[in-house]
């Protein structure tokens, strides 16, 4: 039985758009050499077919230039980042916001920073409702 396509970008796809986020457009071979540096070295036809397969699924564009084509991402870190927690939090924890920061608070140390930062996200929102 064929698995069925996944809603969200692989492990590999998210590696991709990580390294298209910081500098595009790129060619496939700087995107071979960036996953290379970051620990993942594949082979340049394994990263070509992958980029390929995400042009085909619309998270990235394809531009010619000479012989070789430019790969930019068609979607954004801030889209993805809100589907795939957004279904996180719908299907893991029912959709509670609570459940899922507590949760967090238990498996991620949080630092003064980053608390005082929550906090003046929750005030704001707190004035906002």
């Amino acid at each position: 039985m064929v698995r069925p396509a996944s809603k969200y970008p692989t492990t590999l796809e998210l590696q991709i758009l990580q390294v298209l986020w910081q500098q595009s457009p790129r060619l496939a071979r700087e995107v071979k050499e960036a996953l290379a540096g970051d620990g993942r070295d594949l082979a340049k036809t394994s990263v070509i077919t992958t980029l390929n397969t995400m042009v085909d699924k619309k998270y990235l564009e394809r531009t010619k230039q000479g012989n070789s084509f430019l790969f930019s991402p068609r979607i954004t870190e801030d889209e993805v980042s809100g589907r795939v927690l957004g279904d996180v939090l719908d299907r893991v924890f029912s959709g509670s916001t609570a459940a899922i920061l507590l949760k967090l608070f238990d498996v991620k140390s949080v630092n003064y920073e980053e608390l005082k930062e929550l906090r003046q996200i929750i005030d704001r929102k707190l004035k906002d409702s």
